[in-house]
């Protein structure tokens, strides 16, 4: 009895140890292992244009009355599945004065603008060509 219940302790005890070990590439049969993630499919560049036209309010304040829009080509973001797009144009600060032409860098993911920020020197905006919107 002793020796049965010994038995029966090491092979659950095999049994939920390779639990841990049923990944894709485990000898056991397809049903029983896990399913392979593979990388999602890269995103089509965005029409930046549409984008900013449609999302304006996201990348600007309303209250900056944005003037003379212009945006650069998109480019594949460093860590993450969207692109990336420098963005300028001339800002009204809330007290009323021009500001002048600023530049901002948006992230865009499945076509909506999830991210904006003003744009530093290591983004390389000054190098791009932009078209306005």
């Amino acid at each position: 009895m002793r020796i049965a219940a010994r038995a029966a302790a090491v092979a659950v005890a095999l049994v939920l140890g390779a639990c841990g070990f049923a990944d894709s590439h485990a000898p056991l049969p397809s049903f029983m292992r896990t399913k392979e993630t593979g990388q999602p499919a890269p995103e089509a560049a965005p029409d930046v244009k549409q984008v900013v036209h449609e999302q304006l309010d996201v990348v600007f304040l309303t209250t900056s009355y944005p003037r003379g829009v212009e945006v650069a080509a998109p480019h594949r973001e460093l860590r993450g599945p969207g692109w990336t797009a420098c963005i300028r144009a001339q800002l009204t600060s809330a007290t009323g004065t021009a500001l002048g032409v600023q530049t901002y860098i948006v992230t865009i993911t499945g076509g909506k603008v999830v991210d904006r920020r003003r744009a530093e020197a290591e983004d390389n905006c000054s190098s791009e060509t932009f078209e306005p919107i």
